[in-house]
């Protein structure tokens, strides 16, 4: 008999950042290691991660990093948890495998203990196991866990849907998992992205036809816009393009390494004669694949529409389609993008609506699951809370009991005692860390709110110069404004400022001696932003520069 904790330090009530932890005794399991998309309202923070301290705090007890599939909101932040726990041990399909070694690469950063897993080979760790079994998903050889317990076994599902037409690298084998549920599931852990959606999400997650028909009615330049770790849409373009006579350049980096990767492995099955180069890009009949990368999506297609590509220039008779899911965070910039590009008169293609690239289980594939797996507990993941609801009412559609379904938060842990729940309303200490630019460390609350000020109310800088020697004023105070007040227009603002601003001074300078520096900065900041409120009812941030010659 064990003592069981599931619990996740991201990916509940939200849209990415995956990160869910099972420790059987002293055995501490993760799953998959995300990153998500800064919404609009965290100015310039690329993408969010999960706080580590509880991984740290544990490290001894790590057995080791299980990853489902390379994704970014499920592997997006594994470079940054090597930084902090360089001996991990990373398990992961061979596909996986090839994509973790190029991101470590691109980031500098080693990757000591990374093990190639195949799926249906059960990996032994003393008294307890894990299973992978392949899952279909848009990313080839993605996996799925069981981690196989005296008290029965924990499933993680990340992102899957059932399609028996999609074999190979992308076949989920029924059989194995309706064995598994056989064996007896203490509990199930599976996402929760599509439960509002009815139905199957297959066939309608398939857009080969649709490609083509763009393809066959718009006989000028075609741009396709995607993410470059869905593999499964790459080769349905690639598919609608066969007897074309049209030349592919694929634009990007990351994109191009990607896909040569996928070539080398057998995961992509591409006619090389069908792939051109930047000599191909202005003729008329040529398609280009455009990638965007995680910290900023859209950028490629906003540096095209800006006319800052030196590659690329849009003309009216181009065609863009949008081939890749548009995150809740970024909505209103694909708007915004598609207005822009509108403007320049080229062609505009969507996904129809009853369609979705996004391949996650729908509410029939849910209920389908929790009926092969059986579980005696279900646990909703990866999704927002509403989703996790619907989710859990999916599964009491189809039998498992109300008080057996666990709807959690991050940091919530679950305990089983000889498997059975036992609720300790127990959580730990979770948070977001925020990831601008190439720092890795987390750039805090307080710089974000700093940054929303700047943005909202604008800076005003003051500055006066003293004598070194006697703590005379050399040169009065000056005002500069930016992003608050037009200062030629308000000059009478400006200088009831300088006013306010020459009064503190004067106030905290002692017998030309000494200048209480520190209490000039907090006053002229209190009262010189007590006046602006009353006159402009903004709050603009005031800094003050003082220094002495």
């Amino acid at each position: 008999m064990s003592k069981i904790n599931i619990m996740s330090l991201g990916g509940l009530n939200e849209n990415g950042k995956n990160l869910y932890t099972v420790k059987v005794d002293n055995k501490l399991f993760i799953f998959d290691c995300g990153m998500k998309y800064a919404p609009d309202k965290m100015y310039g923070v690329d993408y969010v991660i999960p706080e580590f301290s509880y991984l740290i705090e544990h490290e001894k007890e790590i057995v080791g990093l299980f990853i489902s599939h390379p994704h970014h909101e499920n592997m997006g932040a594994l470079t940054d948890l090597l930084k902090v726990l360089p001996n991990i041990n990373v398990y992961a399909s061979n596909y996986t495998s090839e994509i973790i070694k190029y991101e470590c690469e691109n980031e500098h950063v080693e990757i000591k203990n990374l093990h190639v897993i195949k799926a249906h080979k059960k990996i032994d760790f003393d008294n307890v196991s894990v299973f992978p079994f392949s899952v279909t998903h848009s990313s080839p050889e993605t996996l799925g866990f069981s981690i196989n317990t005296h008290d029965g076994a924990i499933i993680y599902m990340a992102d899957f849907i059932i399609d028996p037409t999609m074999g190979g690298n992308y076949d989920m084998d029924l059989g194995k998992l309706a064995y598994i549920g056989k064996q007896g599931v203490l509990c199930l852990m599976a996402e929760s992205v599509f439960a509002e959606k009815k139905g199957h999400t297959s066939p309608n997650h398939k857009l080969e036809s649709f490609f083509k028909k763009i393809i066959d009615k718009n006989k000028g330049r075609i741009i396709f816009t995607l993410l470059p770790l869905h593999i499964y849409t790459i080769q349905e373009i690639f598919n609608a393009l066969k007897g074309k006579n049209r030349k592919v350049v694929i634009m990007g980096k990351e994109l191009h390494s990607i896909v040569s990767i996928c070539v080398k492995n057998g995961y992509l099955d591409i006619d090389e004669n069908m792939l051109g180069n930047l000599t191909d890009l202005k003729l008329e009949n040529t398609v280009i694949l455009l990638s965007n990368d995680r910290e900023t999506p859209y950028s490629n297609i906003n540096r095209i529409i800006a006319g800052h590509d030196k590659f690329i220039t849009l003309l009216k008779t181009d065609t863009i389609c949008f081939a890749e899911p548009s995150y809740d965070a970024y909505e209103k910039v694909l708007v915004k993008i598609m207005n822009e590009l509108a403007i320049k008169g080229v062609n505009i293609e969507q996904i129809p609506k009853d369609k979705s690239v996004r391949h996650h289980a729908s509410s029939e594939d849910l209920m389908m699951l929790v009926k092969l797996f059986n579980p005696k507990y279900y646990m909703p993941i990866k999704g927002e809370y509403r989703y996790q609801v619907q989710n859990g009412n999916l599964a009491y559609n189809v039998g498992v009991p109300k008080e057996n379904i666990l709807l959690k938060e991050n940091g919530d842990i679950v305990t089983f005692e000889n498997g059975t729940l036992v609720d300790n309303f127990e959580r730990v200490f979770v948070d977001d860390v925020l990831i601008d630019g190439n720092m890795a460390e987390d750039i805090g609350e307080l710089v974000l709110k700093d940054r929303e000020l700047l943005s909202s109310n604008g800076l005003v800088l003051i500055s006066a110069t003293l004598s070194k020697k006697d703590k005379g004023l050399i040169i009065d105070p000056e005002v500069v404004t930016r992003g608050f007040i037009y200062a030629k227009d308000n000059m009478d603002i400006i200088e009831e400022v300088k006013r306010i601003s020459l009064e503190v001074i004067k106030k905290n300078t002692f017998n030309a001696k000494y200048a209480d520096y520190v209490q000039i900065r907090n006053e002229i900041r209190e009262q010189v932003g007590a006046y602006l409120y009353k006159e402009t009812s903004c709050k603009p941030v005031i800094l003050t520069v003082l220094q002495e010659i």
